[in-house]
């Protein structure tokens, strides 16, 4: 007879219903009925049972909080289901595996769910934490999916040149705030655009970027970014859309480059914002391109020989909002879409 596993509680962060608009706290419910065996059950082959430690707060979960009318993302990521855990990338310890590359007590980081304990059944997706001077948070933004976006737009997308001049819209989040010291270690000239007097003193004081403004107080977009790059930029990081891309193209250098990261602006929009200015790309011979970091991870170990130094020597600095716990974790999400976070978004769960 098979032994009894031993249950504990498990709390979770559950999606109440499809979201429309830009997501709220009530959109949520904090669920602390639900129990999990500490155990990978004897039907799972390959399955890794994970304690969460810090769960990482992004834009892009609210692309999977609607009604999925298809696909947002190509690879086929799927929309979050209502009455569920909503998922998202964590930094979580092993506490038991049936699967050869994971052992216990081994650090992780990849995709999760919002709660305090995950079965994985297919976890080739996840990383293992090698290098644990950093500080584990860190995997969720510097060393993680932010901190790989950052690399990949700017060195992979845009391949900067010492000297040129770079843009950066939502200078002071998870990836703008790497974007921007990676753009100061190539030898170019960095501007960034936030929205507060805080965000902006953290730019150009912490980050050392070379100017920053305040979008919310400019009254004309094109105009102020006139007067940070009169002779135009080189590199744009777009990170928002809408009205900041639209002035950014009028502003753009012939054979510039945009890597699109983002557009926060337009994701809870029931009708996007258009852009007028587009004519530019042609005008000009702009490259304006999309990516998406998952197409990148085989990139990660020289992702890691790059910024480890640099993260040693102090050469890049990293800023971190915190939240603690669960239940704080709706507010701690939705905040995002307003700007209440001051660099990375992270809710720790469990500090080990």
């Amino acid at each position: 007879m098979a032994e009894k596993l031993e249950m504990v509680k498990n709390k979770q962060v559950l999606l109440k219903d499809y979201v429309s608009g830009s997501p709220k706290e009530s959109d949520f419910i904090i669920a602390t009925d639900k129990k999990i065996s500490l155990e990978v059950p004897e039907s799972s082959d390959n399955g890794v049972l994970l304690k969460n430690l810090y769960l990482s707060c992004d834009p892009y979960m609210s692309l999977l909080m609607p009604k999925p009318a298809y696909s947002t993302f190509e690879d086929g990521s799927s929309h979050y289901t209502p009455g569920s855990p909503i998922n998202g990338y964590a930094v979580s310890k092993v506490l038991d595996s049936k699967h050869p590359k994971f052992k216990k007590g081994d650090l992780v980081w990849g995709i999760t769910g919002w709660e305090e304990y995950s079965l994985i059944a297919a976890p080739d997706s996840l990383f293992k934490i090698e290098h644990i001077d950093i500080p584990l948070s860190h995997y969720t933004g510097l060393l993680g999916m932010p901190g790989m976006t950052a690399y990949v737009g700017f060195y992979e997308v845009c391949k900067p040149k010492k000297g040129e001049k770079v843009f950066i819209s939502a200078a002071a989040g998870a990836v703008g705030q790497l974007v921007g010291q990676f753009a100061k270690l190539a030898g170019c000239y960095v501007v960034g655009s936030a929205g507060s007097k805080a965000k902006i003193d953290l730019l150009k004081n912490k980050f050392g970027f070379d100017d920053a403004f305040n979008y919310k107080e400019e009254q004309d977009l094109d105009a102020a970014l006139k007067r940070y790059f009169p002779e135009g930029i080189d590199i744009y990081f777009e990170n928002v859309g809408g009205k900041t891309l639209d002035a950014t193209l009028l502003n753009m250098k012939v054979h510039s480059r945009i890597a699109v990261c983002g557009m926060i602006s337009q994701y809870n929009l029931d009708k996007p914002e258009g852009i007028h200015n587009l004519a530019s790309v042609l005008f000009k011979r702009i490259r304006m391109e999309g990516f998406a970091v998952y197409e990148y991870y085989h990139l990660y170990p020289k992702f890691l020989d790059l910024v480890l130094p640099y993260i040693r020597e102090n050469k890049i600095t990293y800023v971190e909002d915190i939240a603690e716990g669960l239940e704080n974790g709706p507010a701690a999400l939705v905040g995002l879409f307003s700007g209440r976070n001051v660099g990375k978004q992270v809710l720790v769960v469990a500090r080990e």
